[in-house]
């Protein structure tokens, strides 16, 4: 450990508290007290720990910092700040304002130096177990004797509410079982929550528990000694096959005469007059507000500065490692950018219409270990599903914490810790992650789904058992509701393929997609795949609609339908043109893909002249109908569905060729 100037370290924490104090208060929203406690924490990780580089925060080998308490961002902003990431003390003085870079939680690819947005409590722990998967797989896969590249750690602050959230359960018992040794966790155990003392509702022995899940635990019992929490996070680090959780005692608000140790601070600002008080006590002048001592910004630059030569460092490494491993340092420097294979979709398999019937869950599991030898960086699992939901990579071996090269995760029936985890590993630049469940359980999942969306980040979530169509497990298993509300989040791509063609290029939009997570729905059943010859090609998914099958003549009629009721559809189709009905059949599996596409192609596929349109699938109608407009009408599920069979509920619910018929024949009458 370095020699401290400890009156320097002193002035700089507190400025750090002011600093805190000051931007909630001009803000007049958000939550001063835990910033101001926790300011020692972040002073010995940004200037004795972290490895970082302020002028690149993509710095490959960087130490990954989750502020998973995220209500206390303006800690990590003020640090940011500090060290000398593009972070402006104007920055800090806009704090929750438009525009502004430094928002009421951390949100990645705003304020630089966020390596993921947090806020929901809980997510940054399980996000944080995905960061820590990452590094261990990059590590794996490229690391080489005398080639350390990939050796960074995962730090967190996690606060008593993120302890009190089921994910964080979840999260903590799968890294003890695969022993993320590069895990290390600050708990923030202030026994304070928005209704006051945790007592309320929150008295069990934390650092029991996370023994028992497998984790390496030491406590500090008090923030303020610096020289603790350094010897803590040492042993943290040496620690290598356990994750580690360091419990830490803090006052909330120190320093705040009225308000330290209370409710009071956690949620609200200060007041003008406490924060004057609180200037006092750390020796301040009351009347300046943002005031930073020139000592103390210099002290923290300097900091930041040693990063450019550890990245300096690393480059000089990777330059000889691509000597001696040029396609392996090639098929990094590819991923790392975002780039795919050349060649890779070459490897998407085509199916032929005289195959047997094949469920699409089927159709993807065929077409991932296809792709998968020409993908290195795909790599996914399911929550105890791989079997049924079609996801193991055959050639492949698990991820575990013997193999840390394996592709194949064992998430266990933890789906919203999955979902968190995929984030993290998304978040680890060069994976392209994916994880599966039956789609009824895509609820466990809503929060780190809508945070991918709001990150504009791309893991790939894989849902089957889309329908009735699955049968007796009946009405808990049923999806109805789910496709709206999946469709409902911004920046999500829901994609329900007709069958195993249109499953294939459902995969290729999923690995190719930037700016969001891609939702793929499977079937349960077994489904015809459908003549190429005779119908449209499968490769127009890409646009998320396209006529199927044409008219024969000016169209009288169009059905709309994705999925497995394509099929149906396409029957009651033959059927209407028999009677002279002219019937237009568009598969439209993602309505997202389709309100990219322009108002032209749009109107090739949805004329405004023809209003007459029916829409059928198995889930909610809610959504649909933008598309059907004014004189169209649904065929879809408005109630839960029940268990019986699929042939007696496709009937009983009217998903048959006949009711389609007949529908359609009472919107033209």
């Amino acid at each position: 450990m370095e020699k401290p100037n400890e009156k320097l370290e002193k002035l700089a924490i507190d400025t750090v508290r002011i600093l805190s104090a000051d931007a909630v208060q001009k803000a007049n929203s958000g939550h001063p007290g835990t910033a101001m406690a926790l300011a020692p924490m972040g002073h010995v990780l940004w200037t004795k720990f972290l490895n970082y580089n302020p002028h690149n925060p993509d710095f490959v080998n960087r130490d990954r910092f989750i502020l998973s308490a995220g209500h206390a961002c303006i800690l990590q902003y003020s640090f940011l700040y500090l060290t000398g990431y593009d972070l402006s003390l104007d920055d800090i003085k806009q704090f929750r304002q438009l525009n502004s870079k430094t928002a009421g939680h951390p949100e990645y690819g705003l304020a630089p130096g966020v390596d993921v947005t947090t806020g929901p409590l809980g997510q940054g722990f399980a996000n944080g177990v995905g960061f820590a998967i990452g590094q261990k797989h990059l590590a794996a896969r490229y690391n080489k004797p005398g080639f350390d590249l990939f050796n960074y750690h995962i730090y967190s602050i996690v606060s008593d509410g993120d302890m009190m959230e089921g994910v964080t359960s979840e999260a903590a018992s799968l890294a003890g079982h695969l022993e993320l040794g590069n895990l290390i966790y600050l708990y923030d155990d202030n026994h304070i929550s928005i209704e006051g003392s945790t007592d309320i509702a929150f008295n069990e022995d934390v650092s029991a528990r996370f023994r028992a899940y497998g984790w390496h635990v030491q406590e500090v019992n008090d923030v303020n000694d610096t020289h603790a929490l350094e010897l803590a996070l040492i042993n943290a680090k040496a620690e290598s096959q356990k994750p580690s959780l360091i419990r830490v005692r803090s006052l909330i608000a120190y320093g705040s005469p009225n308000k330290s140790g209370t409710a009071g601070s956690h949620g609200s600002p200060l007041g003008t007059d406490e924060v004057k008080l609180v200037k006092e006590f750390f020796g301040f002048d009351p009347e300046k507000s943002f005031n930073v001592p020139d000592e103390v910004l210099k002290y923290y630059r300097e900091k930041g500065e040693r990063g450019v030569k550890k990245e300096e460092k690393w480059n000089e490494l990777f330059a000889k490692y691509k000597e001696k491993y040029p396609e392996l340092a090639a098929e990094f420097e590819t991923a790392f950018k975002g780039d795919l294979p050349q060649g890779w979709a070459d490897k998407l398999p085509t199916f032929k219409a005289s195959d047997p019937k094949m469920a699409t869950r089927q159709a993807s599991g065929k077409v991932l270990n296809a792709i998968a030898s020409a993908l290195p960086n795909l790599l996914g699992g399911a929550a105890d599903l791989a079997p049924s939901t079609e996801t193991n990579l055959k050639e492949e071996f698990s991820f575990t914490s013997e193999n840390r090269a394996g592709r194949n995760f064992h998430f266990g029936i933890r789906e919203h810790a999955m979902g968190s985890a995929l984030n993290g590993m998304s978040l680890t630049k060069g994976l392209i992650p994916f994880g599966a469940t039956f789609l009824q359980f895509a609820d466990y999942m809503r929060p780190p789904i809508r945070l991918a969306a709001i990150m504009k980040i791309s893991p790939v979530f894989v849902y089957t058992h889309d329908s009735i169509g699955l049968g007796e497990d009946g009405t808990t298993h049923q999806p109805v509701e789910h496709l709206a509300s999946l469709r409902a989040i911004p920046n999500v791509t829901v994609i329900r393929p007709a069958d195993a063609n249109e499953t294939s290029y459902a995969w290729k939009v999923a690995v190719e997609k930037k700016g969001g997570p891609t939702v793929l729905v499977f079937t349960r059943q077994a489904l015809p795949i459908l003549d190429q010859d005779k119908f449209a090609k499968a490769s127009n998914l890409e646009k998320g609609a396209y006529v199927v099958s044409k008219e024969s003549g000016n169209p009288d009629l169009l059905l709309l339908a994705t999925g497995s009721e394509v099929a149906l559809v396409l029957q009651a189709q033959e059927k209407l043109e028999a009677e002279g009905i002219s019937t237009r059949v568009v598969s439209m599996p993602s309505w997202e893909l389709f309100e990219a596409q322009d108002a032209a192609y749009k109107e090739s596929v949805l004329p405004k002249a023809s209003r007459k349109r029916l829409a059928v699938e198995m889930a909610s109608p809610q959504g649909w109908h933008k598309y059907t407009t004014d004189e169209g009408d649904t065929l879809c599920m408005t109630t839960f569905g029940e268990s019986a069979p699929a042939d007696d509920l496709y009937k009983h619910f009217g998903f048959t060729v006949d009711n389609v018929v007949a529908k359609a024949k009472a919107l033209l009458s």
